[in-house]
């Protein structure tokens, strides 16, 4: 029989039976959910907690000894989490990041101007700042008051909502001759609070104050230090007139996450130990504690090694591990081509892109894994008939970008990076295709989970 010579690019839909399609609609259902509950690397991290502990997950600083088939996680400061089912002294493990670009508020954020309230904001990540005009916005996150922890959340469930607000166009001549970049400052992203004075001798902005007195307990101090984002207050849904796709915000990298999730929680006495990696800070360069770039994921694996009383030492069980770096890419967008190499891109709903390098011009700042290791990872997709792509993330010397992968090298794992290709990447309102998500997640299971 002759080899098939040339690599698969058609659509994953003319590869799957109607049986997989609604397994398929299925689990992009509950992923809508879980997108929906989440929208702050806390939310996320509540989540993944509650739904390990429904499987049996506990957590490993209660855990004495561990054995074979054991379940532990390992939270650090609210805002990453590990999972790990015990194996072998070899690890899979599989990281993906809980933050998304956002706008969080300045540490005395509450301004009064012209008898409207304000609240001014620093935004995080990468974003194109004019996207984030004349949306929907909601507030969550925590506050600190009187020593105890407040979970904030105004917006959607309230049935009310914020946004920073665009100049009317018939007054935008001077604006509309800027460079996009140029076209809203930082320090114009100020969100509209509220409008209202409660009596004729208060400001709006004291009217205020005393309204979030009432219903948190707290003061214009408790800004400080409050953890306190706007997001998106549209919520996510399906897309398109066959439902074959979803638009929402978040994507990146909630996708990978939850298909992560998902596959770990599916993980049953795998031969080498499986850990997922759940982290913060990627989109500003995974910096502080709660990042890839921290301790927590060493610590972590030196409490498995003590816990299941391996006796090879932590840089031995770290150099013969394998890892992927579960992080979304760009998708080819037909009507911006000359940004891409059409060749070498990754297209929507066929399947998990699985790209041997990142960075940015000559690859700097990225990740670039071995053929050998590639060449495993694509085997392992082909025998367990995994759709899957590759693709750059656009043409060399237009830009590029990077993923957690960098921080697993430098630990001296096998490392590469396999996701979800994205439209519209870092706006508030992101586009994966339903397939290409369940794809993802057949290669973290069967990846996490061999025998």
């Amino acid at each position: 029989m002759q080899p098939k010579l040339s690599f698969d690019r058609s659509s994953g839909w003319l590869r799957v039976k109607e049986s997989k399609k609604k397994k398929i609609f299925d689990f992009s259902s509950e992923y809508l959910n879980f997108l929906n509950a989440c929208k702050t690397e806390r939310e996320s991290v509540d989540f993944i907690k509650k739904e390990a502990e429904k499987k049996g997950f506990r957590n490993i600083n209660g855990s004495r000894k561990l054995k074979s088939g054991d379940k532990v996680f390992y939270e650090s400061n609210s805002k990453n989490i590990f999972l790990a089912v015990v194996g072998q002294p070899k690890i899979n493990v599989v990281v993906s990041h809980l933050d998304s670009p956002r706008l969080d508020l300045k540490p005395l954020p509450l301004i009064e101007e012209s008898g409207i309230a304000f609240l001014k904001t620093h935004y995080y990540g990468g974003i194109k700042k004019y996207q984030w005009l004349n949306i929907p916005l909601e507030m969550r996150g925590v506050v600190m008051s009187k020593g105890k922890k407040i979970n904030v959340s105004i917006g959607e469930k309230d049935d009310l909502y914020f946004t920073i607000t665009d100049l009317l166009p018939h007054l935008s001549q001077k604006q509309m001759e800027k460079k996009a970049s140029e076209f809203v400052e930082g320090e114009d992203l100020n969100m509209i609070f509220g409008n209202m004075p409660s009596d004729s001798k208060k400001k709006v902005k004291e009217s205020m104050l005393s309204l979030l007195n009432k219903k948190y307990g707290m003061i214009e101090e408790d800004f400080v230090s409050a953890e306190l984002e706007l997001v998106p207050a549209f919520k996510a849904k399906d897309l398109g007139l066959d439902r074959s796709m979803m638009g929402g915000y978040a994507h990146d990298d909630r996708s990978c996450s939850y298909a992560l999730l998902r596959a770990v929680l599916d993980s049953s006495k795998p031969k080498p130990t499986s850990i997922a990696l759940f982290v913060d800070k990627e989109e500003i360069g995974s910096e502080g504690n709660t990042s890839a770039g921290s301790m927590h994921f060493v610590n972590f694996l030196e409490m498995l090694k003590e816990k299941c009383s391996w006796k090879e030492r932590i840089n031995e069980i770290l150099i013969s591990g394998e890892s992927i770096s579960a992080d979304v890419t760009s998708a080819f967008d037909p009507f911006k081509k000359d940004v891409f190499d059409v060749n070498n891109s990754n297209e929507l709903s066929k399947g998990v892109s699985i790209e041997k390098y990142n960075g940015s011009g000559g690859k700097y700042y990225g990740n670039d894994a071995s053929a050998e290791f590639f060449y495993r990872i694509r085997s392992l997709a082909n025998k367990n008939k995994v759709i899957w792509q590759t693709g750059e993330i656009g043409k060399v010397d237009i830009g590029g970008g990077g993923t957690v992968a960098v921080f697993l090298a430098k630990l001296g794992i096998n490392v590469i990076d396999a996701g979800i290709p994205v439209l519209g990447m870092h706006s508030p309102f992101e586009v994966i295709s339903k397939l290409d998500l369940y794809e993802t997640y057949r290669l973290y299971r069967v990846f996490l989970n061999e025998q």
